[in-house]
């Protein structure tokens, strides 16, 4: 045992008391290899022939509080990002890592697959995802797509922190891929996790949504998923019951759907599911504002996945922060000046679910 004084930023809260963990550490799962042709000999060294190559696994970084609760929090980043996201926030608060050790969960942090930490890959980035290239030229994608307003502006109720290196903080987060994108690759090492680890619940963001619907279809192990802001990667959907995505101004954004066999799907109605949205999200179709037009689609798709897992009989729900009088956020919820409403409002539904 020992103690983890939180924040180790200037912005620490004084009346937070230390967190006292039980143990800490980190590991990789999953994964493959693959071998080169040839032989491999010691006069050519750096040659690849007869090497073998590791990759497509995940890490993982755990930290275990010293009575923990039932149910550890498994935590799944989005599209271009890493373990940070869970981490302290743009302006050095506590981020979600913090948050829920200080509420005794045990809290696992992952980087997926041919990302971050986890950057080996057997496949090559390819030339086709945008977030696998550097220089990456996107901070007015990101800033628009993120609804943190329009560049440089921010939207009048912005929960996002308003200084210069806050917003520095967040352009600095991004994490090209080394490899593929892969959703299925990034499943599988994620179900192996929650194998190892035992029954937990999955708590996700953005892309990350779609890695955890698979997962939930490949292990027992997956007892609740808790999605903020789910999209920019498939809903899934049983065969024959994929809905057309809403239209956006700029197809390239609208959001997606896939279909899996109904036996997969029917899995995700076994366990209680709850999808998170913030604000600034358009009613309509607009090229104006084209974050808000995004998110206009990919929320519509999250009802149409919710209704599907309720038709089916499972228990699935859509939560707009705006309609029960929280406004402001942004696309990373997690880590807006509000996160530790957001948080609480998590552990009440985790409450309300009997999983602490």
């Amino acid at each position: 045992m020992f103690p983890l004084i939180s924040g180790c930023s200037a912005n620490i809260e004084p009346d937070e008391k230390p967190i006292i963990l039980k143990t800490q550490g980190s590991f990789a799962i999953g994964g493959t290899t693959v071998t080169h042709d040839g032989t491999f000999s010691n006069e050519n060294f750096l040659d690849p022939k007869g090497q073998t190559a590791y990759g497509d696994h995940a890490y993982v970084f755990y930290q275990i509080p010293l009575k923990p609760h039932k149910y550890p929090l498994i935590f799944q980043h989005g599209g271009a990002q890493s373990k940070r996201t869970w981490e302290s926030t743009v302006d050095g608060r506590d981020g979600f890592q913090n948050i829920f050790l200080r509420k005794n969960y045990a809290v696992y942090l992952i980087d997926q697959p041919r990302i971050g930490e986890a950057g080996l890959s057997t496949q090559p980035a390819g030339t086709t995802n945008p977030y696998a290239q550097n220089p990456l030229y996107a901070d007015k994608t990101l800033y628009t797509l993120c609804r943190i307003g329009d560049f440089p502006n921010q939207f009048a109720n912005s929960q996002f922190p308003r200084t210069e290196e806050a917003l520095n903080q967040f352009q600095r987060s991004w994490t090209p891929y080394t490899g593929e994108l892969d959703d299925d690759v990034s499943s599988n090492a994620l179900a192996l996790l929650f194998d190892k680890v035992g029954p937990a619940v999955l708590v996700s963001h953005s892309m990350g949504g779609s890695v955890g619907w698979l997962t939930a279809t490949k292990t027992d192990n997956v007892k609740a998923i808790v999605a903020f802001e789910p999209g920019g990667s498939p809903f899934i959907f049983p065969e024959n019951e994929v809905p057309e995505a809403a239209p956006t101004a700029y197809p390239p954004i609208a959001a997606q759907a896939r279909a899996v066999p109904l036996a997969d799907f029917l899995r995700l109605t076994k366990i209680p599911i709850v999808l998170y949205y913030g604000d600034n999200i358009a009613d309509k179709m607009t090229k104006e504002h084209i974050g808000m037009d995004k998110w206009r689609s990919e929320f519509d798709m999250a009802k149409k996945f919710a209704a599907a897992v309720n038709r089916h009989g499972g228990n699935a729900a859509v939560i707009h922060l705006p309609e029960i009088g929280i406004y402001g956020n942004t696309h990373f919820l997690m880590s807006d000046l509000n996160n530790k409403e957001i948080a609480e409002l998590m552990e009440k539904w985790l409450h309300d679910n009997k999983l602490n």
